[in-house]
């Protein structure tokens, strides 16, 4: 009887230890990825925060280029001048509106109606 008893604690410690790494490993997955997405947060905002800079720095490029097209034709054609930008920087927005209406789709309806379809259950 005494031989059974070391070889179940040597199962018994082998199984516990084997527990401890898993669990350990699992720890470490999970410390790195926070760790991971940590970083994806502070690069995701570093990179709104230089589109926002290129496009304050844009805007004002645009302003000024205006400002001196009408300062150009102050004299002779200053309404001209300022109804052509208004003309194209509203061709400019309609055309970015137009570009990006497509990534705001709503679902296919096809697709709703067969997933409606599905909670009716079976048909027999």
């Amino acid at each position: 009887m005494e031989p059974a008893t070391p070889a179940s604690a040597g199962f018994l410690h082998s199984l516990r230890a084997l527990g401890d790494g898993l669990l350990a490993t699992v720890q470490d997955r999970l410390e790195l990825f926070s760790v991971e997405l940590q970083e994806e947060k502070f690069r995701l905002i570093q990179i709104f925060v230089w589109i926002s800079a290129a496009v304050f720095t844009g805007m004002m490029a645009i302003m000024f280029a205006s400002l001196t097209l009408v300062y150009l034709f102050w004299a002779s054609a200053r309404l001209a001048v300022l109804g052509g930008l208004t003309i194209v920087y509203t061709g400019a927005l309609v055309a970015i509106v137009i570009a990006f209406s497509p990534l705001h789709r709503p679902p296919a309806e096809p697709v709703l109606g067969h997933a409606a379809g599905n909670r009716e259950g079976p048909r027999m």
